[in-house]
């Protein structure tokens, strides 16, 4: 099986911009006791999950640092909520995609935040096709336009990860308490095989929550319906060594 990194597509002629985040958020986390980072990372997304059932709701509209203690007792608040393989890091968002929206979109829609956006059509096309693991969750998105889109919001769930081959020679653990990877995105990132599901042709990594993966049988969706809007770059991909 083939995998490749989705991005932004800057040439295929569409003016689609979004400034635009999420109804609810886990707060960053201000001075971690184990690696004394503070840091928040918005970019593992839960577009589906609901919060209105969680007490102190209003804690949750601010994405300001809060210390560890206070970030993990509203992780435990949310976890039930989650669906099943979403995992937890400061900054992560949850519930729709609300702001505004402007410009002509394609069929597909990405930019330098990595949500991923999907027009209806789009989304069913792709699930008639066969494609597995398409969740497409309704956006909350304001036009100042006539005969604007309907864009979904694909919720990715983390899972695969890099390659020990692609990262830095005795790589520094990610801290024990709050989670942070230490190192940055390698230039040439390498998955590894043994990480990567069989059942979803669409998710996110889980060390690297930035960073969308699609299987070649989404690409080759993508070709034949004529999907545009996203580029994809193909990765290679390693066997662990035993």
């Amino acid at each position: 099986m083939s995998y490749f990194r989705i991005q932004e597509d800057t040439s295929a002629g569409h003016t689609g911009s979004i400034d635009a985040s999420h109804k609810w958020g886990l707060p960053g986390v201000l001075d971690c006791p184990a690696c004394e980072a503070t840091w928040g990372d918005n970019s593992r997304t839960y577009p589906s999950v609901d919060l209105t059932p969680v007490t102190s709701l209003a804690n949750f509209e601010s994405a300001w640092p809060k210390p560890i203690e206070e970030y993990e007792r509203m992780c435990e608040l949310v976890r039930p909520l989650l669906p099943p393989g979403a995992l937890l890091e400061p900054g992560a968002a949850f519930g729709p995609l609300e702001g505004k929206a402007q410009g002509r979109f394609g069929p597909l829609f990405t930019d330098f935040s990595e949500i991923l956006l999907i027009q209806r059509e789009a989304l069913d096309k792709l699930q008639t096709d066969g494609i597995q693991g398409l969740k497409g969750c309704p956006t909350a998105l304001r036009f100042r336009q006539r005969n604007s889109p309907e864009l979904l919001e694909l919720e990715l769930l983390p899972i695969g990860r890099l390659h020990p081959k692609c990262l830095p020679p005795n790589p520094q653990p990610p801290c024990p308490r709050c989670g942070r990877i230490m190192h940055p995105l390698p230039d040439v990132p390498i998955l590894d095989a043994s990480t990567l599901p069989e059942h979803l042709d669409l998710f996110r990594l889980e060390d690297y929550s930035n960073v969308n993966i699609c299987t070649g049988r989404f690409v080759d969706a993508c070709q034949r319906l004529g999907l545009d809007g996203v580029v994809f770059q193909p990765l290679e991909v390693a066997a662990t060594q035993p």
